[in-house]
């Protein structure tokens, strides 16, 4: 204990002597270093400037794309037969509709001979069906080398009908003349499925179909009067194809629609 506290004392004279000796040297040192917060402050600002000189002597001494290369940018290549669009899928269906011959409008009419269209008929099979609310009757009726137009008439009982007329390119596979009935839902997956996206229009303003590779629209979906006279038609084969002729009944909520009609070739 003794020894410990000499040293204690030793060490606290000798500081006593080293700072009354050198005590203008410590004050001096002191009045003109700065403060440390000063000090930082200056390098950092001083960095920062360099710093950014030497950013400006850089962008000065890169050349200029736009000014000093010549070169266009590259372009991504496209392949042949696609269109350059963000999937990158082909659009053909432009091509194959310019290749379909144009549709001559069919030639249509009406006739006041109204009971006797539906006497004769109401003895024939099959000439009189209903169409139901909401449902959309569809006659497919072939193309035949034997016949060179096809000729159709209709008329209902108390209420109009949606009719319309679309012509199907593909290849005939069958000569038979089918029916088919659907609801207008089931009946647009159909057409989706024949001519890609479609635009269903209201009835009394015409359907509004977007033309394709095979379906092409003849006489757009209208509400016929032919509650009130007999509506007929025909058209002259434009090539190997089907006809599609639609009876519409979709907009109706309410009532089923009594429909006579009768399909039928001529040379």
């Amino acid at each position: 204990m003794e020894r410990i506290d000499t040293t204690e004392e030793l060490q606290s004279r000798l500081s006593s002597l080293s700072f009354s000796a050198f005590s203008g040297i410590t004050s001096r040192q002191c009045e003109t270093r700065p403060a440390d917060s000063r000090l930082q402050n200056t390098d950092l600002s001083e960095s920062l400037s360099q710093g950014q000189v030497k950013m400006n002597e850089t962008t000065e001494n890169t050349p200029k794309l736009s000014e000093d290369n010549d070169e266009a940018p590259a372009e991504p290549v496209q392949r042949e037969g696609t269109v350059g669009n963000s999937s990158g899928s082909p659009e053909l269906s432009a091509e194959i509709k310019a290749q379909m011959p144009p549709l001559d409008p069919p030639t249509t009419w009406t006739s006041a001979a109204l009971k006797e269209l539906k006497a004769k008929l109401r003895t024939e099979k099959d000439s009189v069906v209903t169409v139901y609310r909401g449902d959309i009757m569809t006659v497919h009726v072939p193309t035949v080398p034997e016949a060179k137009k096809v000729c159709w008439e209709f008329a209902t009982d108390g209420y109009d009908i949606g009719f319309g007329i679309y012509f199907d390119w593909t290849p005939v596979t069958t000569r038979s003349i089918t029916v088919h009935i659907s609801e207008s839902s089931d009946d647009e997956d159909e057409e989706e499925e024949l001519e890609g996206p479609v635009m269903n229009g209201d009835v009394e303003k015409g359907s509004k179909s977007q033309a394709n590779s095979n379906l092409a629209e003849m006489l757009p979906v209208y509400r016929q009067d032919c509650h009130l006279s007999v509506h007929g038609g025909s058209h002259d084969f434009p090539g190997e194809g089907t006809y599609l002729l639609k009876f519409d009944n979709s907009y109706s909520l309410w009532r089923n629609k009594t429909l006579y009609y009768r399909v039928y070739y001529s040379a």
